[in-house]
């Protein structure tokens, strides 16, 4: 380990005033020392510059309501709509992307969520299920179609074994593709980056607003310029039932001449908790459940239906040259108050009791507002809302499984 590395190491802490992370570093084995210095120069601390603004209400324009396309209406022209996605499809335009960067803590395993088993009679794992309904779309279309997944730092190594030890649930390895999340540095209530080991930093993967950055930078816009794709439908690894490059969703969006498309569920209730497609100073955006006001939640159109009445359930289409035209684009950061494991200054580690530090996160939807339109797309949430996000209760493994059986697949 050479004192260059360290000196530059050193010079970057401190245009930040993070000097503190090599506090231990003559302690550090050589491998150790090497990893934390990678880390170090590695680390995008941009973020600590927007940690003021962590106290400050997210600021939002003038919320108005923004139409979804009804099922009614998708029925009415889904052969024309379903055969522009199956071109769109043979033509090799259309890619999906799995962000599965997360863990199932929440479902009582340490492993990545799509390895968690939500099988009855047999092991039937949350990443089998979305592969399975892909390759559905794979014999449908009559072609291979390039399936980007993105993992974090947390589960990477874990994911791609868990792939490789099911022979990638039968796809296609050449059109398989791996690529990490990148990471933000988590930091106590002063804006001082934790560190989480004596020779790593503190960090979480910086949200699902962060998908595309991380799949350029891994390369791979390159390779959607060769082989042509101008389309990508990115979904949640939580939806088992989740349809992927669905030729009537591509058909729909393509046809109305929309840079993205967004699938939406009627919502059950007024008051169920989910983000809401809406317009945000007449730009396509989503509001969270827990910024509508009364008037909202129960506002009515002129045919008696909620204004407000149709969430996301994450699973959007993008338009390739637009994605990279707002790549850069200065994306709101969201703060998350959380609970942190940390080294303390005695070297000691904490496993703290309350909240102690922060998170930095994007959100995919504040995309949507940069690229400018959208079509809201409806779906029937029982054929393809099934979220695997608990153990017990609302949107669990129970729930995820009694829908599966619903629509035929045998678990």
């Amino acid at each position: 380990m050479t004192d260059t590395a360290y000196k530059e190491a050193l010079a970057l802490l401190s245009c930040s005033g993070q000097q503190h992370l090599l506090r231990f570093y003559e302690e550090l084995t050589d491998t150790e020392k090497e990893n934390l210095l990678t880390q170090i120069r590695e680390t995008d601390f941009s973020y600590l510059a927007r940690f003021p603004e962590k106290d400050r209400p997210l600021s939002r324009g003038r919320i108005t309501p923004l139409a979804a396309m009804e099922l009614s209406e998708i029925r009415k022209h889904a052969g024309t709509y379903s055969e522009k996605g199956l071109d769109a499809l043979r033509d090799g335009r259309v890619a999906a992307v799995l962000l599965a960067g997360g863990m199932g803590t929440r479902l009582g395993t340490n492993g990545p969520k799509g390895c968690f088993d939500i099988g009855i009679t047999k092991p039937v794992y949350i990443f089998q299920r979305l592969v399975e309904n892909l390759l559905l779309r794979v014999r449908e279309c009559g072609r291979q179609i390039h399936l980007f997944v993105m993992t974090s730092d947390v589960n990477d190594e874990a994911t791609r074994l868990f792939f490789r030890e099911h022979d990638n649930f039968g796809y296609d390895e050449n059109y398989l593709h791996f690529f990490r999340q990148e990471m933000a540095p988590a930091v106590d209530n002063h804006g001082h980056v934790l560190l989480d080991r004596k020779d790593a930093l503190a960090a979480s993967p910086n949200g699902n607003g962060g998908w595309f950055r991380s799949l350029d930078r891994a390369g791979y816009t390159e390779l959607l310029t060769r082989e042509g794709i101008g389309y990508l439908n990115v979904f949640a690894v939580d939806n088992v039932l989740q349809n992927i490059c669905d030729p009537v969703f591509i058909g729909a969006v393509i046809e109305n001449g929309c840079v993205s498309g967004s699938k939406v569920v009627r919502k059950s209730s007024a008051e169920e908790k989910v983000g809401v497609m809406c317009l945000e100073d007449g730009r396509p955006s989503v509001i969270e459940y827990y910024e509508m006001t009364d008037e909202m939640l129960h506002a009515e159109d002129d045919r008696g239906e909620r204004l407000y009445n149709f969430g996301v359930i994450l699973n959007y289409l993008f338009r390739v040259p637009d994605l990279i035209r707002v790549m850069d684009a200065d994306l709101p950061v969201h703060f998350a108050n959380k609970k942190i494991p940390y080294i303390a200054e005695d070297g000691s580690r904490i496993l703290p009791d309350e909240p102690n530090g922060w998170k930095f996160e994007y959100f995919i939807f504040d995309i949507l507002k940069e690229l400018g339109s959208c079509l809201p797309f409806e779906v029937e949430r029982n054929r393809e809302f099934a979220p695997v996000k608990n153990a017990k209760g609302a949107d669990s493994v129970e729930t995820a499984r009694a829908l599966c059986l619903e629509n035929g697949i045998d678990l």
